[in-house]
C-alpha cells in the first residue's frame, strides 16, 4: 500500500539524516501544516526528519500501522539511523478543539514534550494514554513512530493547534525538548 502512494505522480518522500531522533511526517499534504511543523522542529533541534508530502490535489490516507518501511528504502534508513522518534499527525474531533494529543510508546519523552506545550502554549495538553481516544494513542507495535530502538512519541495536533498563531509556539516547545533529549538518546547507547 505504501509503495503504491510512493509512486504516485507528485508524491515526495523527504529524508535527512542527522541526529539520533527523528522527526516524522507520514501525512504531509493531508493532514494540513504537519509536515511544516516536522521540518522546523527538526531543522531547529539538529534532528533528523521523515516526511511523506501528497500534492494538494491527492488525499490519500493511509493509516500509520500500514507505514511499512519494507516498502520504503527511505523510511527503512530513516528508522536505522534514529534511536527515537516524534511523529507530527493531525486530527479533528468536535469535542477536543483546540488540543494536543501526545501519545506513543516512549512516555518519559511524552511527558516532557507535554510540560513543554503547557508552559510554551494555551492549547489543552492531553498526555494521559487513558484519556486519549485509543484510535489517536499511536501505540500500534507497527506503527513506524514505536520502531525505533527506544520507541517515540505521537503528536496529534487539533485544528486550533495548527493555526498560524499557535503553530510557531509548538514548534518553539517541540524544538526545545528534542534538542535537550538529543544527548541523553546519545549517552544511553
Amino acid at each position: 500500500m505504501l509503495a503504491e502512494l510512493l509512486a504516485t505522480e507528485g508524491v515526495e518522500e523527504r529524508v535527512v539524516l542527522a541526529g539520533p531522533i527523528g522527526i516524522m511526517a507520514i501525512h504531509g499534504g493531508l493532514e494540513s501544516h504537519t509536515e511544516t511543523v516536522a521540518t522546523r522542529v527538526a531543522a531547529a533541534s539538529g534532528a533528523s526528519l521523515y516526511a511523506i508530502v501528497q500534492p494538494p490535489d491527492h488525499r490519500w490516507h493511509i493509516p500509520s500501522i500500514r507505514h511499512d518501511p519494507r516498502e520504503s528504502a527511505a523510511m527503512a534508513r530513516f528508522l536505522d539511523h534514529i534511536r527515537v522518534a516524534v511523529s507530527i499527525h493531525g486530527f479533528g474531533r468536535r469535542d477536543l478543539p483546540d488540543s494536543v494529543l501526545v501519545g506513543g510508546s516512549h512516555r518519559e519523552l511524552g511527558s516532557r514534550i507535554g510540560d513543554a506545550l503547557r508552559r510554551r502554549t494555551d492549547l489543552r495538553v492531553v498526555d494521559d494514554l487513558d484519556v486519549i481516544p485509543a484510535s489517536l494513542r499511536g501505540l500500534h507495535p507497527a506503527n513506524p513512530v514505536n520502531l525505533p530502538e527506544l520507541g517515540g512519541v505521537q503528536i496529534e495536533l487539533s485544528p486550533g493547534a495548527r493555526t498560524p498563531g499557535t503553530i510557531g509556539s509548538v514548534i518553539e516547545a517541540l524544538a526545545t525538548v528534542v534538542r535537550g533529549e538529543s544527548g541523553s538518546v546519545c549517552a544511553t547507547a
